[in-house]
């Protein structure tokens, strides 16, 4: 019985979890994107949102793009659309607007202030929050207030789905190149901003498919300009593509067995590296980390980063590059 109980009541929350997205936030959603939110399958979202239609008569519109399906409730009710943040809500996003001063940009970081200033001023009689509880580290991060505009007009394209002439200046190269993009995501990492987008064809000229989408830093943009031009995305998964095994560059992803000793056991054991990654203890200081990786040059300064605390073990050949890069450092030092 208790199981039974438990099922339902997690289908009932998933149920009102559902609604409320999509009853507030007015935007379509993939099935894909629903069912993700929801930690469910697509066959379970589908009879979600069939329950609401039958049961409570809400009109969820269903529209197709290509061989994908997104849903959403066009019109929320108009005596919802005055509802204030709760303290809660607010304490969380003043939170969240903390952490990513440093990352967002100063322009960026105001236009979030003010929008949070409105809503504390909604706030019932006596209720009172500060944001003097929560700040944020800052050495070694990247002012975002230059590519402000850059920013908005990247999540306008995406928005639209419009093309992008885009002007990047490369880290290695000796002068900035400019060309045609699908803007799709943009995703922190490291704190650092970035996009990941598709090659566009350039107006006028042939069209040669890249072998690896771009994937482009927001600091490195002298310049993005929205085209008229339309696209419809191909099928994209952020999840799938990137957070699947360690790395951000996406090569051919390979296997790593690495150990780990004093403080790192202990600090490498509090996260997750990859989703498949299996831990083992060995003793009490001691641990091995097994995962994928999918960036030779990143899982190396991951490693050297831990100093004598940190050995790979697996794969062999990256082990014979390690060595080698380990007496180069050593020549630095003589």
């Amino acid at each position: 019985m208790p199981e039974k109980f438990d099922l339902y009541k997690s289908y009932g929350e998933k149920l009102i979890g559902l609604f409320v997205h999509l009853l507030f936030s007015g935007e379509r959603h993939s099935l894909t994107e629903l069912a993700h939110m929801l930690d469910c399958s697509k066959q379970t979202v589908l009879r979600l949102i069939d329950n609401i239609r039958k049961s409570y008569g809400i009109n969820i519109e269903e529209t197709k793009q290509g061989n994908r399906s997104f849903y959403r409730i066009r019109k929320p009710f108009a005596s919802l659309k005055n509802i204030p943040l709760t303290e809660a809500e607010l304490q969380s996003l003043l939170m969240c607007k903390s952490f990513t001063q440093y990352l967002i940009g100063k322009k960026l970081y105001e236009e979030a202030t003010q929008a949070i200033f409105k809503s504390k001023a909604t706030l019932a009689d006596g209720q009172q929050i500060s944001e003097c509880h929560f700040t944020a580290f800052r050495p070694g991060t990247i002012d975002y207030t230059p590519q402000h505009q850059i920013i908005h007009t990247l999540i306008e394209a995406m928005e639209k789905q419009k093309v992008c002439k885009l002007t990047y200046q490369a880290i290695e190269a000796p002068s900035p190149k400019t060309f045609y993009i699908k803007p799709l995501k943009l995703f922190s990492y490291h704190d650092a901003i970035y996009l990941h987008a598709q090659k566009a064809k350039e107006p006028g000229k042939p069209y040669r498919a890249p072998k690896f989408d771009p994937l482009l830093a927001v600091h490195r943009m002298k310049s993005v300009e929205m085209t008229d031009i339309k696209f419809l995305p191909d099928k994209f998964d952020f999840e799938k593509t990137f957070n699947q095994q360690f790395g951000l560059i996406k090569d051919k992803a390979f296997e790593v067995e690495a150990a780990f000793t004093g403080w790192s056991a202990a600090y490498v054991a509090e996260r997750i590296w990859s989703p498949d990654q299996e831990i083992i203890k060995k003793g009490k200081n001691k641990i091995v980390l097994k995962f994928k990786a999918s960036s030779e040059s990143e899982l190396i300064s991951w490693l050297l980063s831990f100093g004598e605390e940190a050995t790979l073990i697996k794969p062999d050949w990256l082990v014979t590059e390690i060595k080698s890069k380990i007496d180069k450092l050593k020549g630095c030092y003589i």
